[in-house]
């Protein structure tokens, strides 16, 4: 069971994090201008909300690191990616409940040179908002989920990340076949794995 919850917790929180970059890079909001100025803008999902690519490259960084680290960092990585997913998902529904023109004024500007909010808002006719940004909070909520289910389970995970640890200091000596990952942990403690064959 503590092998598969880290598995899970792994598995969501890297899946969290993809969704959320294929999310920022779709189109959220469609932007109609008054008069003949523009035709119909499409706004991504970066374009509305600067944070959320790297935001969701910094949950990928942390799932994949998420298998490899120690108990503390396990507690420290479920924080963050609570932190992520309250702030990520709560810009999100901003965007979608509210439309602020601060989330198509960079669009609005490039495609008619004219900046400033309350030019660009004189400037919008209607604005609508596609599937993708309810999909950034489906990840977003999985997200704090999977954060708090980290934060919860963390103690009973098993140490498979050891073999990773430098700071194992006189490890007792392996009896019995290594193979290729323990000996490659032999090496990275200063230890010969072969030696004690050399000297048979």
């Amino acid at each position: 069971m503590t092998r598969r919850a880290r598995t899970l917790a792994v598995v969501l929180t890297v899946l969290c994090g993809a969704v959320g970059v294929l999310s920022a890079t779709q189109t959220w909001l469609h932007v109609s201008l008054a008069g003949a100025a523009s035709d119909d803008l499409a706004v991504s999902g970066t374009a509305a909300l600067a944070v959320a690519t790297p935001l969701c490259l910094a949950v990928l960084a942390l799932g994949v690191a998420l298998s490899i680290v120690g108990r503390v960092l396990r507690y420290v990585f479920g924080g963050i990616a609570v932190v992520i997913a309250a702030v990520l998902g709560y810009l999100t529904a901003v965007v979608v409940a509210t439309r602020p023109v601060s989330a198509v004024a960079r669009t609005v500007t490039d495609a008619t040179g004219i900046t400033g909010d309350d030019p660009v808002a004189h400037l919008i006719a209607s604005m609508s908002v596609t599937a993708w940004p309810f999909v950034m909070l489906a990840g977003m909520i999985v997200l704090l989920v999977t954060g708090v289910f980290i934060l919860l389970t963390a103690h009973t995970w098993t140490t498979s990340g050891r073999r990773y640890r430098t700071d194992v200091v006189g490890a007792a000596p392996t009896t019995g076949t290594l193979d290729a990952v323990d000996s490659w942990d032999d090496l990275s403690r200063g230890d010969d794995p072969t030696a004690g064959d050399d000297r048979r």
